[in-house]
């Protein structure tokens, strides 16, 4: 009975959101007639972020609990990395981050239908199986972090479907991190799985989300790639365990 209330609530969010942003896509369209240049973009992230994000939240019952926000400096641009376990993921990742950022998305989510409009206006698009694309995507991290966005990647790829707390570390986001120069931020979500009945559905509760002190990068080169990655993995792992 407990699942099938969970499934009902899911199907419920997926039907918010699907309505919410009906409603908030004549917004983001004033703000790109009306807005001039990059600043209507910044505009319709600001409004994403922070009014879309925190009133679907709360009308699915969704609570943030951030410990360790006050590390980040709001006048920083970071390349974040974050655990990514459900799809409810991106929305908790906007709500416990005091700015704003762009994700680095994959080519393939520009084909779902009025999100995937959203995705190619809003975030940074990369096709992974092209090496001049991704050459590219390196010039676009730079501008937009000297614009002061931040960069929100997925270390692990996709979503992690396995028993396993992670999955597969890959190396691009440390990559990019050390490229860019950018200070490493690290955002693991504690309890997503619960809250989404480890992919089975959803109920009201109180997503735990914790940040990592700021890692430097300046100073590293590609040789540092894996320990950053193993140094990065090993933080969330604690987190999630509870240590």
């Amino acid at each position: 009975m407990k699942m099938l209330l969970y499934k009902i609530w899911a199907a419920y969010a997926v039907l918010l959101f699907l309505l919410l942003m009906v409603i908030a896509l004549p917004v983001i369209g004033v703000n790109m007639i009306t807005t001039p240049g990059p600043s209507a973009l910044r505009r319709n992230i600001q409004f994403l972020h922070h009014v879309f994000t925190p009133t679907f939240l709360m009308l699915v019952g969704i609570r943030v609990r951030v410990t360790g926000g006050g590390l980040l400096d709001p006048k920083q641009s970071y390349v974040i990395v974050g655990n990514h376990r459900s799809s409810l993921d991106f929305i908790v990742n906007a709500q416990a981050f005091p700015g704003i950022f762009r994700f680095l998305a994959k080519q393939e989510l520009q084909k779902i239908p009025v999100f995937g409009w959203v995705v190619r206006k809003m975030c940074l698009v990369v096709d992974r199986s092209s090496a001049m694309s991704r050459a590219r995507s390196v010039v676009a991290l730079k501008q937009n972090l000297s614009e002061g966005y931040s960069i929100f990647i997925y270390p692990e790829g996709s979503r992690n479907k396995t028993d396993d707390l992670l999955g597969p570390f890959y190396d691009g986001a440390f990559r990019i991190a050390i490229q860019t120069g950018a200070p490493l931020a690290v955002q693991t979500l504690v309890n997503i799985h619960d809250i989404t009945a480890n992919g089975a559905g959803l109920r009201p509760g109180v997503v735990r989300v914790i940040w990592e002190p700021p890692i430097e990068t300046k100073e590293m080169g590609q040789e540092d790639i894996q320990g950053l990655k193993t140094r990065v993995e090993e933080a969330m792992r604690k987190r999630m365990e509870g240590k």
